[in-house]
């Protein structure tokens, strides 16, 4: 095959990726990858300080990025964030929705104050941002929406209800965004991470208990890192991935697949 094309499969030259959560270990690693595959990359977060980090890591690593900041629960938010983006960036070529939060309780004590908390920030956000970014893909000819999902988006653990169903909802959602929006030359896919090694499960990784039992059922036996998750995102984002739409992708080191006797 010629290397020329080969490398044109997956150059994002010229495209602007809108990346949210991104000063997370999860949303940091996809920015990355996005802006070292050639996109100049939106970044996005509640935190301008977390987000100037990630910004230094994507400018030493050679890539262009630019710094946006909201709260993604105020029902305004995703609009704005996309106009603001598209202003300054001329345009959103790729969505990435990794923005999400959780808070671990069993069914019978979870408060309507929680659960809106964690609909809005993991569900109704990644909905209304796709929704705001559709006309500018339109306007492109195309482009890529990317959920992040979870193992939840197919599996049930405990004390995840509320957190389980935004991820399946998020699975699902893909499908019917595939569908409607193909005639766009619109692709849209979500990548399910299985048990990564971040700062938000460096509690479950800390816990022998859990540890052991989340180690015992990968078959490597090891967690993944974040920078795992780039590669799928860097398909997803690029030509190569221009007749993949519709798919909910599992990166977790063969979780789902089985695990020994």
């Amino acid at each position: 095959m010629n290397t020329t094309l080969l490398s044109n499969y997956f150059n994002l030259d010229g495209k602007v990726a809108l990346v949210t959560g991104a000063s997370g270990g999860i949303g940091s690693a996809i920015a990355r990858g996005l802006a070292i595959a050639g996109a100049r990359v939106a970044i996005h977060g509640r935190s301008a300080e977390k987000l100037a980090k990630v910004a230094a890591a994507i400018g030493a690593a050679g890539g262009v990025c630019e710094q946006f900041t909201s709260d993604l629960g105020d029902h305004e938010a995703p609009a704005a964030l996309v106009a603001a983006v598209a202003e300054r960036c001329g345009g959103i070529d790729i969505l990435v929705n990794c923005a999400g939060l959780n808070r671990r309780m069993p069914i019978n004590e979870m408060t309507p104050e929680v659960y809106d908390l964690i609909m809005d920030a993991n569900l109704r956000s990644a909905y209304f941002l796709s929704q705001a970014a559709l006309s500018h893909m339109i306007a492109a000819g195309g482009g890529k929406v990317i959920h992040i999902g979870s193992l939840t988006s197919l599996i049930g653990l405990a004390n995840t209800s509320v957190y389980g169903m935004t991820k399946s909802a998020l699975a699902q959602l893909t499908k019917t965004m595939a569908v409607e929006w193909a005639q766009h030359n619109i692709q849209v896919n979500c990548i399910c991470p299985g048990f990564i090694a971040t700062d938000l499960t460096a509690n479950l990784f800390a816990d022998p208990v859990k540890s052991e039992w989340i180690l015992s059922r990968i078959p490597s036996h090891q967690p993944g890192k974040p920078d795992d998750l780039a590669g799928m995102a860097i398909y997803l984002a690029s030509p190569a991935a221009n007749y993949t739409t519709g798919q909910v992708l599992f990166v977790d080191g063969g979780f789902t697949a089985g695990s020994p006797w």
